[in-house]
Protein backbone atom coordinates (compact mmCIF):
# COMPACT_ATOMS: atom_id res chain seq x y z
CA UNK A 1 0.00 0.00 0.00
CA UNK A 2 1.74 3.46 -1.09
CA UNK A 3 2.17 6.10 1.65
CA UNK A 4 -0.23 8.80 1.98
CA UNK A 5 0.56 11.92 0.06
CA UNK A 6 -0.90 14.08 2.60
CA UNK A 7 2.34 13.20 4.95
CA UNK A 8 4.29 16.00 2.99
CA UNK A 9 4.81 19.25 4.76
CA UNK A 10 3.79 16.99 8.18
CA UNK A 11 6.58 17.52 11.27
CA UNK A 12 6.81 14.89 13.90
CA UNK A 13 7.16 14.83 17.38
CA UNK A 14 10.66 15.74 18.39
CA UNK A 15 13.09 12.77 20.13
CA UNK A 16 14.18 12.62 23.22
CA UNK A 17 17.61 14.81 24.19
CA UNK A 18 20.08 12.75 24.03
CA UNK A 19 23.42 13.67 25.55
CA UNK A 20 26.69 13.80 23.51
CA UNK A 21 29.53 11.85 25.95
CA UNK A 22 32.56 10.89 25.05
CA UNK A 23 31.75 6.84 25.24
CA UNK A 24 28.93 7.38 22.46
CA UNK A 25 31.16 9.32 20.50
CA UNK A 26 34.38 6.35 21.08
CA UNK A 27 31.60 4.08 20.84
CA UNK A 28 30.47 5.81 17.10
CA UNK A 29 33.81 5.96 16.30
CA UNK A 30 34.70 2.42 16.64
CA UNK A 31 32.00 1.42 14.52
CA UNK A 32 32.61 3.37 12.27
CA UNK A 33 36.62 1.61 12.48
CA UNK A 34 38.07 4.88 13.19
CA UNK A 35 39.61 5.95 16.30
CA UNK A 36 37.96 8.22 18.71
CA UNK A 37 39.38 12.08 18.18
CA UNK A 38 38.87 15.18 20.28
CA UNK A 39 36.20 15.96 17.72
CA UNK A 40 32.55 14.68 16.65
CA UNK A 41 32.80 12.55 13.71
CA UNK A 42 30.86 14.56 10.68
CA UNK A 43 28.77 11.60 10.46
CA UNK A 44 26.99 11.36 14.30
CA UNK A 45 24.08 13.19 13.35
CA UNK A 46 22.80 9.80 12.22
CA UNK A 47 22.40 8.88 15.42
CA UNK A 48 19.79 11.50 16.00
CA UNK A 49 17.99 11.45 12.41
CA UNK A 50 17.47 7.65 12.78
CA UNK A 51 15.61 8.29 16.39
CA UNK A 52 13.94 10.99 14.31
CA UNK A 53 12.89 8.27 11.47
CA UNK A 54 11.72 5.76 13.83
CA UNK A 55 9.36 8.13 15.47
CA UNK A 56 7.92 8.74 12.09
CA UNK A 57 7.74 4.78 11.48
CA UNK A 58 5.91 3.98 14.08
CA UNK A 59 3.28 6.97 13.83
CA UNK A 60 2.48 6.17 10.47
CA UNK A 61 3.13 2.13 10.96
CA UNK A 62 5.49 1.63 8.52
CA UNK A 63 7.84 -1.66 8.42
CA UNK A 64 11.39 -0.71 9.13
CA UNK A 65 12.55 -4.13 6.97
CA UNK A 66 10.40 -2.18 4.00
CA UNK A 67 12.96 0.69 3.71
CA UNK A 68 15.73 1.40 1.98
CA UNK A 69 17.95 4.16 3.04
CA UNK A 70 18.68 5.64 -0.67
CA UNK A 71 20.49 8.67 0.57
CA UNK A 72 22.13 11.07 3.73
CA UNK A 73 22.76 14.72 3.85
CA UNK A 74 24.01 16.93 6.78
CA UNK A 75 24.48 20.78 6.63
CA UNK A 76 25.91 21.91 9.72
CA UNK A 77 25.43 25.67 11.44
CA UNK A 78 28.13 24.53 14.10
CA UNK A 79 30.33 21.30 15.06
CA UNK A 80 28.49 19.15 17.33
CA UNK A 81 30.73 18.89 20.86
CA UNK A 82 30.45 16.75 23.56
CA UNK A 83 28.49 17.79 26.25
CA UNK A 84 25.72 18.79 23.49
CA UNK A 85 22.20 17.63 24.45
CA UNK A 86 20.32 17.15 21.09
CA UNK A 87 17.17 16.43 19.83
CA UNK A 88 15.89 15.74 16.07
CA UNK A 89 12.58 16.78 14.75
CA UNK A 90 11.68 15.12 11.62
CA UNK A 91 9.31 16.42 8.68
CA UNK A 92 8.17 14.91 5.38
CA UNK A 93 9.76 17.33 2.74
CA UNK A 94 8.35 15.12 -0.34
CA UNK A 95 6.90 12.26 -1.69
CA UNK A 96 6.45 10.68 -5.49
CA UNK A 97 5.93 6.97 -6.60
CA UNK A 98 8.13 5.18 -9.02
CA UNK A 99 7.96 1.84 -10.27
CA UNK A 100 5.73 0.67 -7.12
CA UNK A 101 8.06 2.04 -4.58
CA UNK A 102 7.60 5.16 -2.45
CA UNK A 103 10.70 7.89 -2.25
CA UNK A 104 9.67 9.56 0.66
CA UNK A 105 12.54 12.65 1.35
CA UNK A 106 12.82 13.86 5.18
CA UNK A 107 14.37 16.55 6.72
CA UNK A 108 15.47 16.56 10.17
CA UNK A 109 15.94 19.67 12.25
CA UNK A 110 18.52 18.86 15.36
CA UNK A 111 18.47 21.29 17.74
CA UNK A 112 20.39 21.75 20.56
CA UNK A 113 19.16 22.44 24.68
CA UNK A 114 18.85 26.39 23.97
CA UNK A 115 16.84 25.44 20.95
CA UNK A 116 19.52 26.50 18.48
CA UNK A 117 20.01 24.63 15.28
CA UNK A 118 22.98 22.52 15.05
CA UNK A 119 22.48 20.49 11.93
CA UNK A 120 19.99 19.57 9.54
CA UNK A 121 19.74 16.27 8.22
CA UNK A 122 18.19 14.99 4.61
CA UNK A 123 17.64 11.49 3.78
CA UNK A 124 15.89 9.82 0.81
CA UNK A 125 14.50 6.70 2.15
CA UNK A 126 12.52 4.12 -0.69
CA UNK A 127 9.42 2.13 0.93
CA UNK A 128 9.63 -1.05 -0.53
CA UNK A 129 5.52 -1.45 -0.94
CA UNK A 130 3.58 -3.96 0.90
CA UNK A 131 1.32 -3.34 4.08
CA UNK A 132 2.41 -0.07 5.78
Amino acid sequence: MPVDQSLVGREFAPTTPRAVTREHVAAFAAALGAAAGEDVPPTYPIVLAFDAMQTFLAAEQIDLFRIIHGEQRFTYERPIRVGDSLTATLSVASLRQIGGADIIGTTSAIHDADGSLVCTAKATLVHTGGQS
